[in-house]
């Protein structure tokens, strides 16, 4: 248990710094041309994600193909707007607004799934809200694209999430995981060849770091839901945020004011308690194999 958890907390750490080398590149280059390089690296993880009796006709050939195809469409919208995120924010207010990610998959879940939610998740939902606009300041501060895209990213990673409940219990680890790298490589593959640059030897450094790290986070985060139950791995991504934290203070000069601290605080509360809930409710953890 202790080692799953200890790895759940080095995953999330190797992908806290994927984030801060793509945000390195400062918007040098075209944001979907950057996912695709850390698609393509990300391909590297298959053969350790590949359990025994997989066949690597599984990467492209799904059970449920309709929700292969969500999956792979929301983490090509949400790869992308992560990049244009960190890239326009300060990591921890990127951060903060994507990690209303579980505020968004309980109210998917009652619209698409029809599930019935209580008052506690609930009022997480507006405590969480509540925390976006005391982090964003609407009036008081000026809200930008990069502000947008880490909300999408937040909605197209709930969407991945819920096509992930219901397709989890069917489909193989490996195709469950190329449905995430596949479709932004093909997808963002597309859009840049009207417009392809090569990366500079600087650039390219900073595109094998992102790609690289976020491949070992995902070899990492298999391993923790090995020897951990997902449900205790997954509260472990929140330790994110305090890598935000540090990475964009020493890296980036990012400053946070008392308002986003507590705005902040409060966002990672409702999402802590709607992770716990979502376990006692609805032990979908239990019926899925998390990669």
């Amino acid at each position: 248990m202790f080692k799953g958890v200890l790895l759940g907390f080095m995953a999330f750490a190797a992908y806290a710094l994927s984030d801060a080398f793509v945000k390195s590149l400062r918007g040098s280059l075209p944001a979907y041309e950057a996912v695709f390089f850390g698609a393509a690296l990300g391909l590297s993880a298959l053969p350790f994600i590949k359990a025994e009796g997989d066949r690597w006709r599984e990467v492209l050939l799904a059970q449920r193909p309709g929700l292969y195809l969500v999956r792979a469409m929301a983490g090509a919208v949400g790869s992308i707007a992560a990049v244009i995120a960190f890239t326009a924010l300060p990591m921890a207010e990127a951060f903060a607004l994507i990690f209303l990610l579980p505020i968004f998959v309980t109210i998917l879940s009652v619209v698409l799934l029809k599930e019935h939610v209580g008052w506690r998740r609930w009022s997480a939902v507006v405590a969480g809200f509540i925390g976006v606009l005391v982090v964003l300041r609407p009036g008081f501060r000026a809200l930008g694209i990069g502000h947008l895209a880490a909300a999408i990213c937040a909605l197209a990673g709930a969407v991945s999430m819920i096509a992930l409940r219901v397709a989890g219990p069917h489909e193989k680890r490996i195709t469950l995981y190329s449905a995430g790298v596949i479709g932004p490589m093909l997808l963002t593959g597309a859009l840049m060849l009207a417009d392809f640059r090569w990366p500079s030897l600087p650039q390219a450094g900073l595109l094998l770091g992102y790609g690289l790290l976020a491949a070992l986070a995902s070899v990492l985060l298999m391993l923790a839901t090995q020897k951990a139950p997902a449900n205790h791995v997954a509260p472990t991504q929140y330790s994110q945020m305090l890598w935000a934290v540090f990475l964009g203070y020493v890296l980036f000069h990012d400053r946070l004011d008392w308002p986003m601290a507590v705005g902040i605080a409060i966002i990672l509360g409702a999402g802590l308690f709607t992770l716990v809930r979502e376990e006692k409710v609805t032990r979908w953890w239990q019926k899925i194999r998390m990669v």
